[in-house]
């Protein structure tokens, strides 16, 4: 099995993602599944239920993805950097309305911004040599 960088950031990140899934679920015991306001997570990240879940199913897709093969982190990274980078985005204009399912604020979209980063950074521009073990 070949290490790469797409391999080890879908490894570690999915392995953080799921870690904050699961600690976000002690701070969102009075909240609702989907309430526009949240429990704050390490004091600063506000997560809900609904929020916790998609870390959960994100981390769990990075992790297997990671601990695969190089081209499915890759397109992991490239696939999950790319919702990211939407949602780092649109979640400054829905933040304060009723479409804020997530619960998210400021911090969470910073936050959301500098994984996009990171994971199309090397989804996009890691192992570029990697080909498909399929014969022509």
């Amino acid at each position: 099995m070949r290490t790469s960088p797409n391999r080890l950031i879908a490894t570690v990140f999915g392995a953080v993602y799921v870690l904050v899934g699961l600690l976000g679920f002690a701070v969102t015991g009075s909240v609702g599944f989907i309430a526009t306001e949240g429990g704050l997570l390490l004091g600063i990240f506000e997560v809900n239920p609904l929020h916790n879940i998609a870390h959960l199913l994100i981390g769990a897709a990075l992790l297997i993805a990671g601990l695969s093969n190089v081209m499915a982190a890759k397109a992991t990274n490239t696939t999950i950097g790319a919702v990211y980078l939407l949602l780092g985005i649109v979640g400054f204009f829905i933040a304060s309305t009723s479409l804020n399912i997530l619960a998210l604020n400021t911090a969470d979209h910073f936050l959301h911004l500098a994984s996009a980063i990171v994971l199309l950074g090397v989804g996009l521009t890691a192992d570029k040599t990697v080909r498909s073990t399929t014969s022509v």
